[in-house]
């Protein structure tokens, strides 16, 4: 069978299979059929396996370079590398979509299996009839617009034009978006329960026990995501930075911000039972984001290296964004009642009051990301103005909410829950918090020895300073208390990834306030010192790599190893491209981008960017942390019995 055969049929015996079970569990939830529900899991296992029959027939036509399918001859090539070959499934529209779907599937099938054994209740009934709807729509997707396996002819010795060559010459490629849609396609689960809930009427803490590991893994994931495509966008663009409030970045970043604010403010509902209607919205804007990014990345409205090509899926796609949004408002308005929660802060300092505040940040942080995106595109489809919004708005206006986060991110975990301790919060925080403030007077002092200078980022490291000791002290306390077990959990393994957080919002700050950018024009054996480095040019190279040929300018950093940034030409890219070399340190960064090799006769010459950075290394090592963080929040912390060190840290003895 010919993989357009295969793969068609896939995609439609996927579709079939969601609308099954779509029906079926509506069956289920309506009480028409209560036992149909046991006979949806059935109905994911077959959704599922339709999906992973598409992408194998994908796969397969992108490995033996089966040109009769228009994805595979518009973004095939006998020459791109086997990785990358690989990867090409999810460089351009339709195959991303595939990726989508197969992962939307392994989630339905993990659900269905982590819960088979309340495949009768109704609350999980109305759980998987919301996935059932979501997968069915994304299936048919492939089988309109966005239709994978389009057959066409091609000549006798036709060759594609490979995927973008920006996306093909470095492996973070292969990695970054499938971990990007596990964080995207993750909050499915939640939201799925979370309108189960308001279906049923079950609007107390049940199902957000039941969907709390499933929460953190997918914003394990995204975080985990946006750190490595940041890395790719340091290491290929070549420009020098890592984050440009791009509005598909942004489109990352948005759930994210309101993903982070309900695993706060879920912990809240979970011990005092109050702020039910704000953690449902949370959950609903969420994964609504989630839908809005993939109207901004695979519509063609924005103009971006992560955006694909126009597309039709564009109304499609924001049709049902609309349609969450409005259903989701709607159930919430018709449990309005029934949400009132039956207790309420009685402090505002205490840790619910902390957490309120922190959920009230990160809304703010989230609305000012969402206007500068959005604005423009509003501009232009209601006044036919071309605007733009550049990093300037984004760093004045997140900047202090950033700051305040960073306060509250040592503050928080430090106070006790209101009535949970016979001593006032304030003296309880004047103890706890003297070892956290020291930590941060050394930061500020080492910062100011080093050199730094401006009120912004000392302040950000005199605050990181002061979150990263408060958290490192409660992983001691934990530890001291119980051993290896203190690292677990979903409090100790928050800490951790509080620590995370620290690293990225340090380096954060030192890489965007000291960074430094010089371009150089030097003939073959001349230095050039800058920003404390030496920068030799040795001489220059042509190098055939197959898919591409390299112009690479040897360039040797502080006598030490010698680099190659090089210029690239692809033989259907209309122009050449850039590819940078960095060297990095635990102390600073040196990225090398060559920009031009003059045509002089005679002459080896290149004109070079330098760009330095400092501490632009502990970014991609505090990603490394949150995503170690998350991955120990989901091992139980024990017996359920033990109070957890937040618990015990309020009824430590005197000293």
């Amino acid at each position: 069978m010919s993989n357009v055969a295969l793969g068609s049929a896939a995609v439609a015996a996927g579709l079939g299979a969601a609308l099954v079970g779509f029906v079926v569990c509506g069956l289920g939830v309506t009480g028409r059929m209560r036992f149909a529900l046991r006979h949806a899991r059935g109905a994911t296992f077959a959704m599922a396996a339709a999906a992973v029959v598409a992408v194998v027939a994908m796969e397969r036509a992108l490995i033996t370079r089966d040109f009769t399918v228009k994805f595979v001859a518009d973004n095939g090539s006998s020459t791109t590398p086997p990785v990358f070959n690989v990867a090409t499934m999810w460089s351009a529209l339709e195959g991303s979509i595939l990726l989508w779907v197969l992962v939307l599937c392994g989630y339905a099938v993990a659900v269905a299996v982590k819960f088979r054994k309340r495949l009768g209740d109704p609350l999980l009934g109305w759980a998987m009839l919301v996935m059932f709807a979501v997968s069915a729509f994304f299936f048919a997707l492939m089988v309109g617009p966005a239709d994978p396996f389009i057959a066409v002819e091609v000549p006798a010795g036709y060759d594609g034009p490979g995927p973008n060559p920006l996306l093909q010459n470095h492996i973070l490629m292969a990695f970054h978006p499938p971990i990007l849609y596990l964080g995207y396609v993750g909050f499915t689960v939640p939201f799925a329960f979370a309108v189960a809930a308001l279906a049923t009427g079950r609007l107390g803490e049940d199902w957000l026990a039941a969907t709390r590991r499933w929460t953190v893994a997918a914003w394990g994931f995204l975080t985990f995501g946006i750190v490595l495509g940041a890395w790719w966008s340091y290491e290929t663009l070549g420009w020098g930075g890592y984050w440009a409030w791009d509005p598909v970045e942004n489109a990352s970043l948005l759930p994210w911000l309101t993903g982070t604010a309900y695993l706060h403010s879920v912990m809240v509902q979970q011990r005092r039972g109050i702020l039910r209607v704000w953690n449902l919205s949370l959950v609903i804007a969420t994964f609504s984001l989630t839908i809005l990014g993939t109207f901004l990345t695979r519509s063609g409205v924005l103009a971006s290296v992560h955006s694909f090509t126009e597309s039709g899926i564009g109304p499609a796609i924001l049709g049902f964004f609309a349609v969450i949004v409005a259903v989701s408002l709607a159930l919430i308005a018709w449990r309005g009642d029934r949400l009132r929660s039956p207790g309420r802060i009685a402090a505002p300092v205490s840790r619910e009051g902390a957490f309120l505040a922190n959920n009230a940040l990160f809304a703010a942080f989230a609305f000012v990301v969402l206007l500068g995106t959005v604005f423009p595109l509003l501009v232009e489809a209601f006044d036919g103005r071309t605007i733009s919004v550049g990093n300037p708005y984004f760093d004045r206006m997140t900047r202090p909410i950033g700051l305040a986060l960073l306060l509250l991110m040592a503050v928080a975990p430090m106070l006790p829950w209101a009535g949970e301790s016979r001593r006032p919060p304030t003296e309880l925080l004047s103890r706890r918090l003297m070892a956290p403030m020291w930590v941060a007077a050394a930061a500020l002092v080492l910062s100011v020895v080093a050199g730094a200078r401006g009120w912004a980022p000392l302040l950000a490291f005199g605050l990181g300073g002061f979150a990263g000791g408060a958290a490192l002290r409660q992983v001691l306390l934990a530890v001291r208390r119980h051993r290896w077990r203190g690292l677990v959990g979903r409090t100790n393994g928050g800490m951790i990834v509080h620590i995370g957080v620290v690293l990225v919002a340090v380096a954060f700050a030192a890489s965007q306030s000291y960074v430094r950018q010089a371009e150089f024009d030097l003939a073959a054996g001349q230095a050039a010192a800058f920003a404390g480095h030496e920068i030799v040019y040795v001489g220059s190279a042509v190098v055939d790599h197959g898919n591409r040929t390299e112009r690479v300018a040897f360039v040797r950093v502080d006598d030490a190893k010698t680099y190659g940034p090089a210029i690239a030409t692809y033989p259907f890219a209309s122009q050449t491209i850039g590819i940078p070399s960095v060297r990095s340190t635990l102390r600073d960064d040196v990225a090398l981008s060559v920009l031009q090799f003059p045509e002089e006769a005679g002459a080896d010459r290149v004109i070079l960017r330098v760009t330095v950075q400092p501490m632009v290394v502990w970014l991609w090592l505090g990603g490394i942390v949150m995503a170690a963080g998350t991955a120990l929040s989901l091992i139980p912390a024990g017996s359920r019995h033990r109070r957890p060190v937040e618990d015990l840290a309020v009824t430590e003895p005197a000293r």
